[in-house]
């Protein structure tokens, strides 16, 4: 590995998280792989190489980062993971250089939304990801969205439903009764996931400085539903645009299901499998209407007068 990283260099940084870096590394074979090293001088990074180890090592699902393998010994610990190309969602959403339509947009939501899926309904024992957020949502060079980074994850293996925690999702995407009681369950990531459709859709981080006090990005946007006038990212639609109808539509039904995953209290929440079937019900919808022939129409005054 530290051949790979050519020392753990810089020049070979793809990020850093709350426990450690994440590394490009090339190994003997050729194949090209993340490497992530936790900073075990950082308080929980043993523990979240621990889970990430268990919850990874126990899953297999073609929208989840895959663990290729592990090194841990006293002294250093790291993941080897599936190499994504194309980075996070968050580096797509907010780059100059980078740009994603509505279509490739909905697709990314509904690959999350069948991670989240098999995690709570699917696997053996559910799994709470618990920091949901474009940062921890990694494309592979199809642009095919793969959910990553399970540092503070929860495996359900004992019968549990909600356990109660003093360690905090991110700000903006953690559910209300995390920050207020510590309390996780599936229905955090519902919630988490739904602010990140608003996120996707709008173009606005929970975290811009235009929320604060009451109003929030759920608020924003609940607010300009009941007036008809959502606030969809610039770059997804023009009133220019043969299918702006069509489009339109399609967003206004995302911020309808996003509202649905982000109740404020957890039993006024959808699942998962609801939410992923919504979102595969939108998909259909606009690439029907895509698909919809259109028709130019001339205005004139027929021979016969009629």
């Amino acid at each position: 590995l530290e051949r790979g990283t050519s020392g753990f260099s810089d020049s070979n940084l793809l990020g850093r998280g709350s426990f450690g870096s994440v590394f490009e590394a090339t190994l003997s074979d050729g194949l090209k792989v993340a490497v992530k090293v936790f900073n075990l001088q950082l308080q929980g990074a043993e523990r979240s190489f621990d889970t990430e180890t268990e919850i990874l090592g126990s899953i297999r699902h073609r929208n989840i980062v895959r663990v290729i393998g592990c090194c841990s010994s006293p002294e250093f610990k790291a993941l080897v993971l599936t190499y994504m190309p194309n980075g996070s969602l968050d580096k797509w959403l907010y780059s100059n250089i980078h740009s994603l339509d509505l279509i490739q947009r909905l697709k990314i939501a509904i690959d999350v939304a069948a991670a989240l899926e098999y995690l709570h309904h699917g696997h053996t024992f559910p799994v709470v990801h618990r920091d949901v957020k474009p940062n921890n949502v990694l494309l592979d060079q199809d642009m095919v969205a793969h959910l990553g980074d399970f540092g503070i994850g929860k495996l359900f293996d004992n019968g549990e439903v909600v356990v109660q925690t003093q360690t905090l999702a991110t700000i903006g995407y953690a559910a209300p009764e995390l920050g207020i009681e510590g309390k996780v369950s599936t229905h955090g990531d519902v919630y988490s996931f739904g602010i990140m459709l608003l996120e996707m859709f709008t173009g606005k981080k929970p975290t811009d400085d235009m929320f604060d006090g009451e109003m929030r990005l759920k608020e924003w946007v609940s607010e300009s539903l009941q007036e008809k006038s959502a606030p969809i990212a610039s770059a997804l639609l023009s009133s220019e645009d043969r299918d702006f109808c069509a489009k339109e539509q399609c967003v206004f039904s995302i911020f309808e299901l996003a509202m649905k995953c982000s109740a404020t209290t957890p039993h006024e929440r959808i699942n998962m499998i609801e939410a992923a079937n919504t979102l595969q019900r939108i998909y259909a919808t606009m690439v029907t209407e895509r698909r919809r022939p259109r028709y130019a129409f001339s205005v004139g005054i027929p021979n016969n007068g009629l």
